[in-house]
């Protein structure tokens, strides 16, 4: 249930953020706000994990996704989508 929440948060957060911007700085945002819902599921599974290497993992794993998404975006804000192709666009 919470992580439908949090989903649900982050599609009206999106929404919201949309008003006033440009469709390359929405897929930016987007990308944002699904890596962001993915780490702090990830750091939920990890408060809820056995033991302290688990627990580790989790949070690490968390942190890279996070990392990775910012790239995305900035990625995404920063290079021309039609001659990038390493933004995957």
């Amino acid at each position: 249930m919470k992580k439908m929440f949090v989903l649900g948060m982050a599609a009206g957060l999106v929404s919201l953020s949309a008003c006033n911007s440009t469709p390359r700085e929405q897929a930016a945002d987007n990308i944002e706000s699904n890596t962001e819902a993915v780490a702090d599921n990830l750091e939920e599974m990890a408060d809820n994990a056995t033991t302290e290497a688990g627990e580790d993992r989790l949070e690490n794993k968390a942190d890279a996704v996070r990392a990775t998404g910012q790239n995305q975006a900035e990625d995404m804000r920063t290079n021309d989508a039609d001659t990038n192709l390493a933004n995957g666009m």
